[in-house]
C-alpha cells in the first residue's frame, strides 16, 4: 500500500517541496518515523511553523528528508502499545513533528505512544484541527492567564495577532469566559469577524508594534501575545500592575526589546507558553477544556478547508500575512 505526504528534501542548497507517493513500508524502515503507533490521518492543518518549513523561509527542519506537518488527528491502524487500539480516535501536536520526526501533512503516520492524546468524544478530526496547534497553544494562554488569579472582574485583556490562528482562538474563549477582550490586528477590515469571536474593541496593531517607552499608561489586566518583539515590549509596558502577559508566538520577531520596569516597578508576570514539548497532564488538561468550555459554533467561522495539494500555496499566504483564523488541511483531498 501506498500513501500520499508532503515532503521536503534538502541537497545542499537545492531545496524542494511536493507532493509525494510513498510506501507503507518506509514508515518502518526510517529512523525519522520510528513509534509505536500507525494512524490514518484524517485531518492535520498549517501553522506559522508549517509555512516556514514548506518554503524553506527559517531552518525549522532538522532532518532530511522530512514529511512536513506539526499537528494531526485521525484513527489508530495498529500499535504495539497496549494503550492505544484499532480504531481509536487520537490527536497529536508538537514533540518536532515535522522538525525532527516525520508530521502529519500525510495519510498515514508512525508516532510515538507518548504523545498521543485520545481524541475527545464531542469533537471530530476536522474539529479538532480546527482547534490544532494554534487553539491548544490559545488554551494553554488562557489557562495561564486564569490560573494567575485574573479574572473578567480585573480588567481588559489584550490579544494580539488577533486575526490569525492563535489569536482566534483566544478571542473566542476568554469572551466566552466572561472577559473584555481587546483585539489588536493590522486587519481592521475582519472587524466583523473577531466581534463575532467575542471581541469588545479593536486596536491598530501598530502603535504596538514601534518602538516605545519602557513604563506606559496600564491598560490590560492581562495580555496573550503571539507576535513578540516590540508588541511583547510594549505589551508589557501597558500591564496593570499585578497583571500577566503569556508569551506564544514571534510573528514579529525573536528580539525582546524591553526593560525590566514591568516586572519590578508593576509586579507584572511574563509567563512564557511552550505548546511542542508541552507536558501529558497539561496536554489533557487543555484538550479537555476544549472539548468543554469551547464554542464549537465559533469553529465554522474561523476555519477554510483546503486539500492536501492547496498547502503550498497556502504557506505563502500564511507567512505574508493573508490567512484568517485557522487552516484545516483534508488530507484526503488530493489533486
Amino acid at each position: 500500500m501506498s500513501f500520499t505526504a508532503v515532503y521536503l528534501n534538502k541537497d545542499g542548497d537545492a531545496f524542494s517541496a511536493e507532493l509525494k507517493l510513498l510506501e507503507d513500508n518506509v514508515l518502518d524502515s526510517n529512523p525519522l518515523s520510528e513509534g509505536e503507533v500507525v494512524v490514518r490521518v484524517e485531518h492535520s492543518g498549517i501553522n506559522y511553523k508549517d509555512g516556514l518549513a514548506i518554503t524553506n523561509r527559517s531552518p525549522v527542519v532538522r532532518g532530511w528528508p522530512m514529511v512536513a506537518g506539526v499537528d494531526g488527528a485521525g484513527t489508530v491502524e495498529s500499535s504495539s502499545d497496549p494503550r492505544w487500539k484499532t480504531g481509536d480516535g487520537v490527536i497529536v501536536t508538537g514533540w518536532g513533528l515535522g522538525e525532527t520526526h516525520w508530521g502529519c501533512l500525510a495519510q498515514r503516520a508512525r508516532l510515538k505512544a507518548d504523545w498521543l492524546v485520545a481524541l475527545p468524544a464531542s469533537l471530530s478530526t476536522a474539529d479538532a484541527m480546527s482547534v490544532g496547534t494554534a487553539g491548544f497553544t490559545a488554551m494553554l494562554s488562557c489557562l495561564a492567564v486564569r490560573d494567575e488569579g485574573v479574572t473578567p472582574a480585573s480588567g481588559d485583556v489584550l490579544v494580539t495577532g488577533a486575526s490569525g490562528g492563535v489569536g482566534s482562538v483566544t478571542v473566542a474563549i476568554l469572551s466566552s469566559w466572561g472577559y473584555r477582550v481587546v483585539a489588536a490586528t493590522a486587519k481592521l477590515h475582519e472587524a466583523d469577524y473577531l466581534h463575532s469571536l467575542g471581541a469588545a474593541e479593536l486596536l491598530d496593531r501598530a502603535p504596538l508594534a514601534a518602538p516605545g517607552k519602557p513604563l506606559q499608561k496600564e491598560r490590560w489586566a492581562a495580555v496573550v501575545d503571539s507576535v513578540g518583539s516590540h508588541t511583547l515590549a510594549n505589551a508589557c509596558a501597558q500591564t496593570r500592575y499585578g497583571g500577566v502577559v503569556t508569551a506564544c508566538g514571534l510573528a514579529q520577531g525573536m528580539d525582546f526589546p524591553a526593560s525590566v520596569a514591568p516586572f519590578i516597578l508593576r509586579g507584572v508576570k511574563l509567563v512564557g507558553i511552550d505548546s511542542v514539548m508541552c507536558p501529558m497532564e497539561r496536554r489533557k488538561r487543555a484538550w479537555h477544556a476544549l472539548a468543554s468550555d469551547f464554542d464549537a459554533r465559533k469553529l465554522e467561522a474561523m476555519t477554510t478547508v483546503v486539500g492536501l495539494g492547496d498547502v503550498f500555496a497556502t504557506a505563502e499566504h500564511i507567512l505574508a500575512g493573508r490567512v484568517r483564523g485557522r487552516t484545516v488541511v483534508d488530507v484526503n483531498r488530493l489533486p
